[in-house]
């Protein structure tokens, strides 16, 4: 028979321990959150409970589209302390903000777009949160160099307010991660950074993996996980690979589900999707 020592059986215990308790660390770095628009609740506060009881670890909301008074919905002072009061109570933080009037005011050449963003950067800092979502899509998608170029150019106007207030912000479009980081060097902004969402690159042609490997955990500041309009691990793209390149680059931060959900079924949907990345995650 095989014996061990009581020395090595103590050492090897205390191997496993560290072991697991690197294990959990490494899955702490990466949290998953909802986006509020996916669970149908855009720029309201009631998103927040909701992502506590479906078991996320934060929620992303958005500002709103449709203006109150010439201002976004949530720029309100009651309402942003709801969604203090919600996330305390609930025990859920918001993860990030989305000023989602660029969908109707394109950063790349619209002049009321700067506003925005501007009352994003303040709305933002009053709920205590430091990313900031600037989407590009739709009739607003970034399409020539030029385009990126004056995008750059305008960011970099923008960054010192974002820098003042410890807010980033946070791109996300279609383009490759190297034109992503063009714009970045234009700015001239540690502020200024990639929002990498893998369902928009997956249909642009891009290799998801090598992007993110590529770019760093620097130059990324949030994630977006999506293969719409299927379950997670049901579509064309392979999460695991994806979830070990995030944790190979060191990322720590937040990853929002944007996935789709049946009317019916929203909150079986999310709970479905969630358990399936953080089943990939523990293999990870």
């Amino acid at each position: 028979m095989f014996k061990v020592s009581r020395r090595d059986a103590l050492c090897s215990l205390a191997g496993l321990a560290f072991a697991s308790s690197t294990l959990r660390a490494s899955n702490d770095n990466l949290r998953i959150g909802v986006t509020d628009w996916n669970l149908k609740l855009g720029a309201d506060p009631k998103a927040v409970p909701l992502a506590s009881q479906l078991g996320f670890d934060g929620v992303q909301i958005s500002f709103g589209r449709k203006l109150v008074g010439g201002k976004m919905p949530v720029d309100n002072p009651e309402i942003i302390a709801q969604y203090l009061r919600l996330s305390q109570e609930h025990h859920i933080p918001i993860d990030g903000t989305c000023v989602d009037r660029l969908h109707d005011n394109g950063l790349k050449s619209d002049p009321l777009a700067s506003k925005w963003v501007l009352d994003s950067i303040r709305l933002t800092k009053a709920l205590n949160v430091r990313v900031l979502l600037v989407p590009f899509f739709g009739r607003w998608a970034l399409k020539t160099e030029a385009e990126m170029e004056h995008t750059g150019d305008v960011l970099r106007e923008l960054a010192p307010e974002a820098e003042k207030a410890g807010v980033i912000l946070g791109l996300e479009n279609t383009i490759s991660a190297e034109d992503n980081v063009r714009i970045m060097d234009r700015a001239r902004s540690k502020n200024v950074l990639v929002y990498y969402d893998v369902g928009n690159s997956t249909v642009a042609g891009f290799d998801v993996v090598k992007e993110i490997l590529w770019l760093g955990k620097d130059r990324i500041c949030q994630f977006h996980l999506k293969d719409n309009p299927h379950y997670l691990g049901e579509g064309t793209i392979q999460f695991a690979p994806i979830i070990r390149a995030i944790h190979d680059i060191g990322f720590s931060g937040f990853a929002n589900l944007e996935t789709d959900a049946h009317p019916q079924m929203l909150e079986a949907d999310m709970r479905r999707n969630l358990a399936y990345i953080r089943k990939i995650m523990r293999r990870a």
